[in-house]
């Protein structure tokens, strides 16, 4: 039987946590539809800059952001403080790992994700806004293993998994279809 405690305990910032997942859902999925709408306006610019972009990296961040994100939902369900820490620490690894990979894409591409055509526009604004949001959310991973209380463990773990699950729908719509 849960006791009152332990059901306050546990929803503790899940009406915040909810808003936060839902609202980057909202403001990825408008960054996305413009992507493919756009898509659909400038068949030429887009087919062009889907053909130059490399998928090795993407692949590999994709692989790299799920074990990250496995590696969380591990964190959330331990119940030695030690170990907790240590997932949450590596799932943060893994989001900086993300991040040196995305970076050493955006190099490899270079000046031609400056040439100001509509596909490398949307490119870099959808994929630095999620580089950003990987980087802010790793950042948190660290700082709640500093205090990795169960609400705190639970909130950025969801918060994580809504990164990964954009990442992949942004990964077919952006890189294959």
């Amino acid at each position: 039987m849960i006791s009152s405690q332990d059901a306050r305990d546990t929803d503790t910032g899940d009406l915040l946590v909810w808003i936060l997942a839902w609202s980057e859902l909202v403001a990825f999925g408008a960054l996305l539809t413009a992507f493919v709408v756009a898509s659909v306006l400038h068949p030429e610019a887009f087919a062009a800059g889907k053909a130059r972009l490399d998928h090795t990296l993407p692949i590999a961040n994709t692989i790299v952001l799920l074990a990250s994100g496995w590696l969380a939902a591990k964190a959330a369900e331990q119940k030695a403080v030690t170990r907790r820490r240590l997932l949450l620490l590596a799932a943060a690894l893994g989001g900086a790992v993300f991040g040196g990979l995305k970076c050493l894409e955006y190099a490899f591409e270079g000046a031609s994700l400056l040439s100001g055509d509509p596909f490398s526009q949307l490119y870099l604004l959808i994929t630095g806004f999620h580089l950003t949001h990987v980087a802010f959310g790793s950042m948190i991973l660290v700082l709640v293993a500093v205090f990795p209380t169960r609400e705190n463990v639970h909130l950025i773990t969801t918060l994580w998994h809504v990164i990964d699950i954009v990442w992949l729908v942004m990964f077919p719509v952006i890189y294959l279809l």
